[in-house]
């Protein structure tokens, strides 16, 4: 249910007046050829080397593509106020939208999990505001969250 304050915004920015993933567009980045906005709204994690220089360095994880792609998965399902915006399972792929909770701002989550040598794979997070020059770091953070979430649901998983 949208506030009373994210209607009202929605008149300006409709996409805040939207529920879920809707009104928001479903364009994945090109991850071989991102570029980012000149704007502090966006966070990048991805391995050492990638260009352009993410924002946090994400490991090597030892295990195959799809396995990390299915853990990826459930880690967005399990995030709050967060939506299913697009899946390509073929190319590893999904995107998200995870709205704020007062004004509805809507900010969208690209993963991509790629084959690594020896049966290991890699994750490239990319999270950006739809609306606003500044996310005050909301991007970053949640970027952050999403790969620790990831670490604890691959240690769980390793103990059981």
């Amino acid at each position: 249910m949208l506030t009373p304050l994210a209607w009202l915004l929605g008149l300006l920015l409709p996409a805040c007046a939207a529920t879920g993933a809707h009104g928001v567009p479903a364009t994945a980045p090109d991850f071989s050829h991102l570029v980012r906005p000149s704007s502090p709204n966006t966070a990048l994690a991805a391995p050492v080397g990638y260009a352009p220089k993410p924002d946090i360095i994400t490991p090597a994880y030892p295990l195959p593509a799809p396995r990390l792609f299915a853990v990826v998965q459930q880690v967005a399902a399990g995030q709050p106020a967060t939506y299913e915006l697009a899946e390509d399972k073929a190319a590893l792929r999904g995107g998200w939208v995870a709205r704020s909770l007062v004004l509805n701002f809507p900010d969208i989550i690209w993963a991509e999990v790629r084959p690594a040598p020896g049966d290991s794979s890699e994750l490239l997070l990319y999270s950006r505001s739809l609306y606003g020059r500044s996310d005050f770091g909301v991007n970053r953070r949640r970027v952050a969250a999403w790969i620790a979430a990831v670490d604890a649901a691959l240690r769980s998983s390793r103990t059981k």
